[in-house]
């Protein structure tokens, strides 16, 4: 069914976050000791457009992709792919390149959506949004409009933060390059590209990143003076499985040097997204491409900068197993134990000390982990974590 919502972005006042009314829970079930709990669950159709906007789709053929019939009337809102929170219990949330790759995402224009999920009914509303553009000229290559309006095949972004100025910096896979953006989406300054690190779609050549393996995750640090960027892939010559954490000065907006490492639990595997705790802690989803049943690891690690083993690697501690949370209540009439099965997970947000928000990108129309052979919804689920993780206070306030 085709879900059509009102646009313009408008700010509301939403209601807390409240476990929706459930079952009764089964007094014969308990958390496992470590085992985080669901405690909400939302979601928005995968067949849910802006309405008004341009077509799309138009380079996926007529062919039905999981039961959906491209090309479309309209822009979908869908691939979740970086999340930040809002002081009103709404979220602003990018959408990742378009449909999957370059050459057929031409036609999908690059926005940040504003989303409010009511978790007493389950649902998720969209409440607007904005286009990102580049109307100084600041990027330096051709782009596909005459407009300047980005579209999936002139960037691939993918994780999103706001610094106090209320500026969006987002990272992007196809230089990697960091985009500094004011609050209306237009392109502040040329993008900034990581040193020394090159993707096969930057213009520069001489790749040694995989295609799409770019800035899959960043986050501001709590006194808001640096960005940390990770790369989702392996640079050539560095160790298999490890991904390189990159530090920007945002005054200066240039990488100051200084870097870090983390260790994928196993080469094949991939990041998703990243939040920081404080000044030495973030929280990374890592997760294999599998969906559905076939899906084995979609985690969320505890790592820390301060490598107390002195291995040169960030220190991991498991706080959320997405393939196993207890879900006693049966929140949002789910299973216990709660699994959320998608290929892309690409959304994780700190809501109190012990309670995380996340996301999954649905990948529209391809991915079908909830169900085969129907397209996944974009769906929002909390989490209360089994300890607390003593997080900067300015990051429980950030907004």
């Amino acid at each position: 069914m085709r879900r059509t919502l009102a646009v313009g972005l408008t700010i509301v006042t939403v209601t807390a976050l409240a476990t929706p009314t459930t079952a009764a829970p089964d007094p014969a079930r308990h958390p496992a000791r470590g085992q985080a709990v669901l405690t909400n669950f939302a979601a928005l159709p995968a067949e849910t457009f802006v309405p008004g906007s341009e077509p799309s789709g138009a380079a996926l053929g007529t062919a039905p992709v999981n039961g959906v019939t491209p090309p479309f009337a309209d822009q979908p809102v869908q691939g979740f792919s970086g999340l930040l929170r809002n002081s009103d219990g709404t979220f602003d949330v990018i959408s990742d390149n378009g449909f999957g790759t370059r050459a057929n995402s031409a036609d999908f224009l690059l926005r940040i959506h504003r989303i409010a999920p009511e978790f007493r009914s389950g649902n998720v509303d969209v409440l607007g949004g904005i286009t990102l553009t580049d109307p100084g000229n600041r990027m330096p290559f051709p782009l596909v409009r005459a407009d300047r309006v980005l579209t999936g095949q002139d960037l691939d972004i993918e994780s999103i933060t706001r610094t106090a100025d209320g500026t969006y910096w987002i990272g992007d896979e196809f230089g990697p390059y960091l985009l500094h953006f004011d609050r209306a989406g237009r392109l502040l300054s040329a993008p900034v590209p990581l040193p020394g690190v090159r993707a096969p779609e930057n213009p520069a050549g001489s790749p040694n990143l995989g295609s799409s393996k770019g800035f899959e995750a960043i986050t501001l640090s709590p006194d808001g003076k640096t960005i940390n960027a990770l790369l989702e892939g392996t640079v050539a010559g560095d160790e298999p499985g490890t991904l390189r954490l990159n530090e920007l000065d945002v005054e200066r907006n240039r990488f100051t040097g200084t870097r870090w490492v983390y260790q994928l639990e196993n080469p094949d595997l991939a990041i998703g997204d990243a939040i920081a705790v404080d000044r030495n802690r973030l929280l990374v989803i890592e997760r294999d491409g599998g969906q559905g049943a076939a899906a084995l690891v979609k985690r969320i690690y505890l790592a820390d900068k301060r490598d107390r083993d002195r291995d040169g690697k960030l220190d991991k501690t498991l706080v959320a197993d997405l393939l196993d949370l207890a879900n006693p209540k049966h929140v949002g009439g789910q299973a216990d134990p709660f699994r959320f099965p998608f290929t892309t997970i690409e959304d994780v947000t700190i809501l109190d000390d012990r309670t995380l928000l996340v996301a999954n990108d649905n990948n529209f129309p391809s991915s079908s982990g909830r169900t085969p052979g129907k397209p996944d919804d974009n769906e929002l689920i909390t989490i209360r974590l089994a300890d607390t993780l003593h997080a900067d206070p300015r990051v429980l306030r950030r907004r």
